[in-house]
């Protein structure tokens, strides 16, 4: 680490384990904005692209003969197959097309390919769509009015796919409180920053030649303060694991790639370091700046970057 009167001055350290610890005692326990919750324009957004055809399926709810009546709706609109694999496919992806292992238990493995995205159907195309919602799980909850209705049950598989992205909103949480202080700076000092910019993008709008680890490194920030580049990466970690480690390692090797020439800071939270303290230290003791929260809250940039 390089050492700077704001820790002395601000924080009142005298060596490097004052410091060390300081960054350690004053984690932030977490960093949840309410974007952290349920996106619930980005969800009902999605679930109005098929709501039409969401309600001409809810025709089947309760019906006697399901087979015979999902038939008919088929024949009278093919397009309504579309949307089948949205009511079960979890992953967001919106495939409309699957290779499904059918049978596994003959020491032969037994594949079925599924397209949802033909625009005319073929008597043997009902039937295998038909399978497909049998085997899945969507006939029973409809004959047995397990679902009353399919839009308000497709918004509530939205909200569900919506939850599952809560990883990287942590990590884009992050990057937007680290950003209040750089735009706080930046407009005081009259300072450019970029976000999100890569070597391209850092020489076409600042004219810096930066060194490259890995083609696809994008910075979070890079701040030009009119006399050098500082360059900024940021996470947070809620809790432990070997992602801390290998961040740790990853960040050392990109302090030495950027050399003396450009500042390289690593601003890093949460409770997660409590419990991999050694890789952390390791990087504070090899790379010249490596702050918290709290630091940023003191000032540490202000005094870094005048």
């Amino acid at each position: 680490m390089k050492n700077l009167s704001f820790y002395s001055d601000i924080l009142n350290c005298k060596n490097n384990d004052e410091i060390f610890d300081f960054l350690v005692a004053n984690l932030k326990p977490s960093n949840m904005l309410w974007s952290y919750f349920v996106n619930w324009e980005k969800v009902l957004r999605n679930t109005k692209q098929i709501e039409l055809a969401l309600n001409n399926l809810n025709y089947l709810i309760g019906k006697d003969d399901f087979d015979k009546e999902l038939r008919f709706l088929f024949k009278e609109n093919p397009n309504l197959v579309k949307v089948i694999p949205a009511l079960v496919v979890r992953d967001g992806s919106n495939k409309k097309k699957f290779k499904i292992l059918v049978d596994y238990k003959n020491k032969k493995l037994v594949y079925e390919d599924y397209d949802f995205s033909k625009e005319k159907l073929s008597n043997e195309d009902i039937e295998k769509y038909l399978k497909f919602i049998k085997e899945t799980g969507l006939k029973d909850l409809i004959v047995n009015k397990k679902i009353k209705n399919l839009v308000d049950y497709m918004i509530g598989v939205e909200a569900g796919l919506d939850s599952n992205g809560r990883k990287n909103r942590g990590g884009r949480a992050m990057e937007d409180i680290v950003e209040a202080f750089i735009i706080d700076l930046c407009s005081k000092k009259k300072f450019k920053y970029l976000k999100e910019a890569n070597a391209e993008k850092i020489k076409q709008e600042l004219g810096y030649d930066i060194p490259v680890d890995k083609s696809s490194r994008r910075y979070d920030f890079v701040v030009d303060n009119k006399k050098e580049l500082f360059i900024f990466e940021t996470n947070y970690y809620g809790g432990g694991g070997s992602k801390l480690k290998s961040t740790a390692g990853e960040y050392r090797n990109l302090f030495d790639v950027l050399g003396e020439k450009y500042k390289f800071i690593w601003i890093t939270d949460g409770f997660g370091w409590k419990t991999t303290t050694k890789p952390l230290r390791e990087a504070f003791e090899h790379n010249d700046y490596l702050f918290n929260l709290a630091m940023l809250e003191k000032g540490v940039l202000e005094f870094l970057l005048k």
